[in-house]
């Protein structure tokens, strides 16, 4: 079977997976020359013209600043599509990039990715575009998992979609499903340029190391090559510690869950809705403000793995945090099962990141409780949701 046949049914398994693209969608692509993102415009251009969905894609290149950048090759290309290549002067990264290398071996990767995704964002909401598309496929998805593991101890990898809520635009990557090799045979067997890497960086870098490392463990073991795409959207199977966190603040059965699932989400949501729009008449709209919660760390209170209440927090600088959001049920007051459960978070986040601020806009009326803990106030009382506030800090 042709390389491409193979890509599009794989694009649409990912949009129909996914929900990817939709009617009306204005989709910017990323086109950086290298074989994936050429891959990737070439391919949606042929998705658009039998996917019966009713879309737009416009191709961007940045120039990023790198030696002998030249738009020539990718112009001809887009305009062989039916399609006008769109060159954003972007000159001023690698100027950056150079500053921020100091003493390391090489441009540094993470800050390049931020920088050109924030570009594409920009130009996507000037031209009214409301997605991005980036040519990142299935082996650069288990790559990303096996680096994030090695060496950032966490299980993650970037998603198909990730809608960006303060700008209000949705990044998906239709190349989710398919592998490097059959991108790499779509090249050869359609004759599609290909811009040489102007970056210094290019295979020198801790990814390539992950290839290497995948290519042996697939040559002695085939059946993980498979395995491990499957692994990334097998939900059902899915069976890691992190759920079964419950911070032991004391011995009477009280604890500070993490909220890891859906279901964490809708006891947090529920304990929230009883105690401050149902008991102090807060707007629901006030409450809960959908970019802060995806910002936040939340947590539940459980008494013997019963929610009775919750906390969150969020990173608003270097080493600085912001308490929010703290309620327990009416019918568990007076215990000082929150007193517990506040300073025990406190406690962890000193403990982590000393030193570092933390404070929240606490009650007026719960002042002296707060002082009590260790907080002093800071600046003048404030209304927040009609309830008079003040800022109350701790540094440890």
């Amino acid at each position: 079977m042709k390389a491409i046949r193979t890509i599009l049914a794989c694009i649409r398994k990912a949009d129909k997976q996914y929900n990817l693209i939709n009617h009306g969608d204005k989709i910017l692509i990323g086109l950086s020359g290298g074989k994936d993102s050429v891959a990737l415009t070439y391919a949606l251009s042929l998705y658009q013209k039998f996917s019966h969905t009713d879309f737009k894609i416009q191709p961007v290149m940045l120039d990023l600043g790198f030696p002998e950048f030249n738009p020539y090759e990718m112009n001809q290309f887009c305009e062989s599509l039916g399609l006008k290549l769109m060159v954003v002067d972007n000159t001023e990264v690698y100027k950056i990039l150079q500053v921020q290398q100091k003493d390391h071996e090489h441009l540094p990767c993470s800050i390049c990715s931020r920088m050109k995704k924030a570009s594409m964002n920009k130009v996507a909401k000037m031209i009214g575009f409301n997605k991005v598309s980036f040519a990142h496929h299935a082996d650069d998805a288990i790559e990303t998992y096996m680096m994030n593991t090695l060496f950032g101890g966490r299980i993650a990898s970037f998603a198909p979609k990730m809608h960006l809520e303060r700008a209000d635009i949705t990044f998906i990557r239709p190349l989710i499903n398919v592998r490097e090799s059959d991108i790499v045979k779509l090249i050869k067997e359609e004759n599609l340029p290909v811009m040489k890497s102007g970056c210094p960086a290019n295979q020198h870098t801790r990814r390539e190391d992950m290839k290497n490392l995948l290519k042996d463990i697939y040559k002695r073991w085939p059946v993980a090559k498979d395995n491990l795409l499957t692994m990334m959207s097998n939900y059902e199977k899915e069976d890691i510690w992190g759920k079964e966190i419950y911070h032991q603040i004391n011995q009477e059965g009280l604890t500070l869950k993490p909220v890891v699932a859906p279901l964490d989400m809708m006891h947090v949501l529920d304990i929230r809705n009883r105690v401050f729009v149902l008991g102090q008449n807060v707007d629901y709209k006030e409450e809960v403000i959908p970019s802060e919660e995806e910002d936040a760390k939340h947590f539940l209170i459980c008494l013997k793995d019963q929610p009775i209440g919750t906390i969150r927090y969020r990173q608003v600088g270097a080493r600085e945090f912001k308490l929010e959001r703290f309620a327990v049920l009416e019918e568990y007051r007076g215990h000082g099962y929150g007193k517990e459960a506040f300073l025990f978070l406190t406690a962890m986040l000193e403990e982590e990141y000393n030193p570092c601020t933390i404070w929240f806009n606490a009650q007026y009326q719960l002042l002296d409780y707060y002082s009590a803990l260790g907080f002093t106030e800071e600046g003048e009382t404030f209304y927040e949701a009609n309830i008079k506030h003040i800022k109350m800090v701790k540094k440890a």
